[in-house]
């Protein structure tokens, strides 16, 4: 079992990775002044290996690529740059533009935002045929391991969360990729037409469909 980060029962662990010092401080000052436990780091390599954090802040988007926090979301600092952003986005739960000012992070409001859309660790969706382990980041079809990436998983998880409902789009963008409004992007078709490709492969046809 992974060390917790945290060290008091009702504060959120928070791990910072933040490449510059002056702001890694700040950040880390003002975070824990809003009643997160945190530990920053300048890089992920220095990110303690069996930690479980509840969230993970990057200041590097290339770090996505090295880091891997089971079960865990991540908002990434990055800058001013659409296509790394869209490209980020692929993998993290938000995307922050540098330069901000800390009340932007709002970023307390976008730290919770992103931890309500994200599901308790200790629960299992056994759907019969597949099962969705939350705590551990598994998608398991007949008994199978299926790959899948984070937002993928994260678009299964709401929608095997209540398997009779059928969501809008506008609704997946709010709760699963956080957009606030309606947007032209095509993420949600792109995604559900690769979840449901990889799940007709593990014999799941059907499982996912467009209304």
């Amino acid at each position: 079992m992974g060390a917790r980060v945290t060290t008091v029962a009702d504060m959120t662990a928070l791990l910072l990775a933040e490449p510059e010092a002056t702001m890694r401080g700040f950040l880390a000052r003002q975070l824990r002044s809003d009643g997160f436990d945190v530990l920053a780091f300048p890089s992920t390599d220095e990110l303690p290996r069996a930690a479980e954090p509840d969230v993970l802040v990057l200041g590097d988007p290339d770090a996505l690529e090295r880091c891997r926090v089971p079960d865990c979301p991540v908002i990434v600092l990055g800058r001013a740059d659409p296509d790394a952003k869209v490209r980020a986005l692929e993998r993290c739960d938000d995307y922050l533009t540098r330069p901000f000012v800390y009340e932007e992070l709002v970023v307390v409001a976008r730290i919770r935002a992103v931890l309500r859309r994200c599901p308790p660790r200790s629960e299992l969706l056994d759907l019969g045929d597949l099962v969705v382990d939350r705590r551990a980041r598994r998608v398991l079809a007949h008994g199978r391991e299926i790959d899948v990436s984070q937002k993928e998983y994260a678009l299964l998880v709401k929608l095997a969360s209540d398997p009779d409902r059928v969501f809008t789009r506008e609704h997946l963008l709010r709760d699963v990729w956080g957009y606030p409004g309606v947007s032209a992007t095509r993420t949600v078709e792109s995604h559900a037409s690769r979840l449901r490709v990889k799940l007709g492969a593990a014999g799941l046809d059907g499982w996912v469909v467009n209304a």
